[in-house]
């Protein structure tokens, strides 16, 4: 198999409920290594829940799902030792600085003192955060504060990186300086699965899928997908409310 074509990360049929709600309703996708790929849908339609199952945070009620192969929520953690995980919500400890931050999370990977003194340079410089390293993380800017949750989730060299919406609340400059830095980290190599509410960011995935009411609906490049509806590129947004209005029977 090509390194192309090689799954990194892959969901089979998975179905996940919380109570008498459907998160995942039979979803199946996978992401190719060396790839961005896209999670996109409305809120409540089973981003997060994809993202946790595939994290080893839960798991599903019936189908698969593998990491680089593995089973994530194995005991042994063979998967998790090459994840990398952002989540939606605040995950750094606020009255930490962002040095204690960086410290503490290397401690958590088991890193020895010489490469968490690499890695601990090499992040600061790639997020430009080396001159705030005695600032307390509820002090940063929203942009900053996603820039070292980034670097917390890398310090350990993963291969695989997963992002739940990392640039919700960021102001624009911010969210352009993410996307350039994890567009480095798949230039050296990393595959990447974001899920995000903003279409100019879908577009700039490899591959892109639509989750609706649990389900992916749609799933393809997003050239392919804007040509395949008449749909300008640059007006994304209009593929995916044309997919979900023709889904349920509604004029787009």
């Amino acid at each position: 198999m090509s390194a192309a074509e090689t799954r990194d990360l892959e969901l089979r049929d998975v179905r996940r409920s919380f109570g008498a709600t459907q998160a995942l309703r039979g979803v199946s996708l996978a992401v190719r290594q060396g790839e961005v790929y896209g999670l996109v849908g409305p809120d409540g339609a089973g981003k997060t829940t994809a993202m946790r199952i595939l994290s080893g945070l839960l798991r599903p009620h019936e189908g698969s799902a593998t990491v680089l192969g593995v089973d994530p929520a194995h005991p042994r953690g063979e998967a998790r030792e090459r994840l990398g995980l952002v989540p939606q919500r605040n995950t750094l400890y606020g009255d930490l600085s962002v040095d204690e931050n960086l410290h503490f999370f290397a401690s958590l990977f088991g890193l020895s003192r010489p490469d968490f003194e690499a890695r601990r340079e090499r992040l600061l410089h790639i997020t430009r955060l080396g001159r705030f390293t005695e600032r307390r993380a509820d002090a940063l800017s929203g942009g900053m504060y996603k820039k070292l949750a980034l670097a917390c989730a890398l310090l350990h060299r993963p291969r695989v990186l997963l992002l739940d919406e990392p640039t919700n609340g960021v102001d624009p400059v911010s969210r352009r300086e993410l996307w350039e830095l994890l567009y480095g980290l798949v230039h050296e190599g990393m595959t990447l699965l974001v899920s995000t509410p903003y279409m100019d960011e879908a577009a700039r995935c490899h591959r892109v899928g639509l989750l609706y009411e649990g389900q992916l609906i749609a799933e393809g490049e997003p050239r392919a997908l804007a040509r395949a509806h008449g749909v300008s590129p640059s007006d994304f947004e209009s593929v995916f409310l044309a997919i979900i209005a023709r889904r349920d029977g509604r004029a787009a």
